[in-house]
């Protein structure tokens, strides 16, 4: 039987580890936090062949959702500040993976579309996110993880 490698990060507390942590076990930011670390570490271990990370998986999937869209509209959406944005997308340039064109709405605006290299990536991806999805979701029912997403929306909406 295989041992899941995450099982330790994840796992419920014990009575005794609640004793042993004490009462920031009642502190909700406390296992978000927890529940966030569990869930980068599990990434990041399912995305290492692939050398990308969760902000560049995240533009290259809007750019291919929305072809030509402008570097701000991108940053806005993903709720990431200019710099951030710009280094993403130098980034993933530097691998051929998207090209940055003159937009046909508005000139002073860069308009990003994938490279085939790009759209090859980003499928691999889609397959590595599918896997870390059912890993995560693995955990809870469907009206669980629909329950879940409505309420970490209301945090960061």
């Amino acid at each position: 039987m295989i041992r899941d490698k995450f099982t330790d990060a994840i796992a419920p507390l014990g009575h005794t580890d609640v004793e042993a942590i004490g009462a920031i076990n009642e502190i909700l930011g406390f296992h978000i936090r927890l529940a966030h670390g569990a869930c980068l570490r599990h990434f990041t271990e399912t995305f290492t062949d692939l050398d990308l990370t969760q902000k560049q998986v995240s533009v290259l999937w809007l750019v291919d959702d929305h072809p030509g869209i402008a570097q701000t509209d991108l940053a806005q959406r993903l709720r990431m500040d200019r710099a951030t944005t710009m280094a993403i997308i130098n980034r993933l340039q530097a691998k051929d993976f998207l090209r940055r064109d003159r937009s046909d709405k508005d000139g002073r605006k860069q308009a990003l579309h994938l490279q085939p290299e790009g759209i090859e990536m980003l499928a691999k991806a889609k397959r590595a996110i599918g896997e870390h999805e059912a890993w995560v979701k693995s955990r809870f029912s469907d009206k669980e993880v629909r329950q879940l997403i409505e309420l970490l929306s209301r945090i960061h909406e």
